[in-house]
């Protein structure tokens, strides 16, 4: 991305003053909306739509303490210490090669995926890929700090998880996902009603039964089909809870972003990761029936007209998802995405 106007920075150093959540819990989605809209051409629109998403932004919490190499593990998970984890990844990247600070941190921090709707590692994956394909500013490796700062205090690890029969394939095994028994809380009271999911990728890909491909990309590969799969079943189940359900394809394409910053060794356990993270957040949310694939299925629009219509509904998650399903990139995708812009509330 060649962010001529130096939008990004703007807005990244804008959202930088406010913390990670507000209203007790709820996500911060402003770095990874406005990341998006730069990337896909929309960034005159960057500035009009924070200046309406800003005032639902709350400051930066106190710090308390800081997070250090002899305390991190007790700190980790305790989201009282948000500020203290994001200055703790200011000083690391300040001081190292953001490379290095991702490398090292991403094996701790993956096991607690799911944490805060997934949207912490999200964010990661939206800076990285921003990181990669452009000019390392001052602003984007903060954010990166930021979004790692987010994913450390909220980490939390799904519950044990009794693995069930392979699947031949990552849109079989959504298909063949537990749904959990009571849907009346939030997403941590789903979570927590989590028991197993369906093996995959298996041997069919590859691997042995309950593990994931060895090769790096073997790994690659498998996350594009479970990509790929989570995007088009949003096509047919996003009725079940919009908003929600972007998260099981969005979470695992951040994963996916990330990978080239990664070492190889870090490929296939980033792919069970992922999994699990889409996996969780289709039991907790997908409806128990389908709807019929829509008839726009079979027809591909001009991309940029797509993403021009999220960015006009202005709905962050929309914005998100629409994001992912150009990453797809066929008809069905497109077709999701549609339905992404339908059903959730807009903005403008």
């Amino acid at each position: 991305m060649d962010d001529t106007t130096g939008t990004l920075d703007e807005a990244l150093e804008r959202i930088h003053v406010s913390g990670p959540e507000r209203d007790g819990w709820l996500s911060n989605h402003a770095p990874m909306a406005v990341e998006a809209l730069v990337r896909h051409g929309q960034a005159s629109a960057v500035h009009r739509w924070l200046d309406r998403y800003g005032p639902k932004l709350e400051e930066m919490p106190d710090p308390a303490s800081p997070v250090t190499a002899g305390n991190w593990h007790e700190a980790l998970g305790d989201p009282r210490r948000i500020a203290d984890w994001t200055a703790h990844f200011e000083r690391e990247t300040a001081e190292r090669p953001w490379r290095d600070v991702l490398a090292e941190w991403w094996p701790r921090l993956l096991p607690g995926i799911a944490a805060g709707a997934t949207h912490p590692a999200i964010r990661v994956g939206h800076s990285v890929r921003t990181l990669l394909a452009g000019e390392e500013s001052a602003p984007r490796v903060r954010e990166l700090a930021h979004a790692l700062g987010y994913w450390a205090a909220r980490h939390q690890p799904l519950p044990a998880l009794v693995p069930l029969g392979p699947a031949p394939s990552a849109a079989a095994a959504l298909d063949r996902v537990p749904l959990v028994p009571d849907r009346n809380g939030g997403i941590r009271d789903r979570f927590a009603q989590l028991t197993g999911f369906p093996v995959w990728p298996g041997p069919e890909q590859g691997a042995a039964p309950g593990q994931v491909p060895t090769g790096p990309e073997a790994a690659r590969s498998a996350l594009r089909e479970l990509v790929r799969a989570s995007t088009h079943r949003y096509a047919t189940h996003a009725h079940g809870e919009p908003i929600m359900l972007v998260h099981a394809a969005t979470a695992p394409n951040a994963v996916l972003r990330t990978l080239p910053a990664l070492p190889g060794e870090l490929w296939a356990p980033s792919l069970r990761a992922a999994w699990a993270a889409s996996a969780a957040v289709t039991a907790a949310y997908a409806p128990r029936e389908a709807a019929p694939v829509p008839a726009s299925a079979s027809v591909a629009p001009d991309a940029g007209e797509l993403f021009a219509r999220a960015a006009a509904h202005g709905d962050d998650h929309t914005i998100k998802f629409t994001d992912t399903a150009l990453d797809v990139g066929d008809p069905l995708a497109f077709s999701a995405a549609r339905r992404a812009i339908e059903l959730n509330p807009p903005v403008f």
